[in-house]
Parts: structure tokens; C-alpha cells; sequence
């Protein structure tokens, strides 16, 4: 399962594809050069049980760290996974 990403210096998401549709994502916006704002997750039905959410954290969060990007987790799960974990992501978090 390959998560792509699109950026475009304002806005992002780290998405899966299956067969051409995008079943999973995850949005983010930039507030300044140095933080994102983690706004949006979505799965759908036909990958629910299988962790993505998670691997999809696990992307930006790798993309963050490669960037020193902060994080702002306005989504749902990703704050609550990010509370979770806030050892693990204590260098992500703003």
C-alpha cells in the first residue's frame, strides 16, 4: 500500500490509491514556513481495520521530521493519536 503526497506550498495530503480512487487521506495547511496544520482524516469503508490512519501519521509525520515542520493536530484522530503517543511525537508538536 503506497501513501503518495501532494504539496503545493500552501496546502497538502497524504493519500492512498487503489485502482485509481483515493480510499484514504490525510489534509494539511500551512501556517507559516515552519508548521502545518493536521485538519482532516479519512478512510474509507473498503480499508477501515487496517491501520491506516495510522500509517498515514506515520507519513507526515516522517515528512515533518525530514523538514522541521511543527504540527498543529486540529483533526480528531490525529490529536488524539499524537496525546497517545506524545513521547513518540514530542518533536512534531508545536
Amino acid at each position: 500500500m503506497e501513501i503518495k503526497q501532494e504539496d503545493n506550498g500552501k496546502k497538502g495530503k497524504f493519500y492512498i490509491e487503489i485502482e485509481g480512487k483515493q480510499e484514504a487521506e490525510m489534509t494539511y495547511t500551512y501556517a507559516g514556513s515552519d508548521k502545518i496544520i493536521i485538519d482532516h482524516t479519512e478512510v474509507s469503508e473498503k480499508l477501515k481495520g487496517q491501520g491506516v490512519g495510522y500509517k498515514l501519521i506515520e507519513a507526515v509525520v516522517n515528512f515533518m521530521q525530514e523538514n522541521h515542520i511543527k504540527a498543529i493536530p486540529l483533526c480528531p484522530f490525529v490529536n488524539a493519536v499524537f496525546k497517545k503517543k506524545q513521547d513518540q511525537y514530542a518533536d512534531v508538536l508545536s
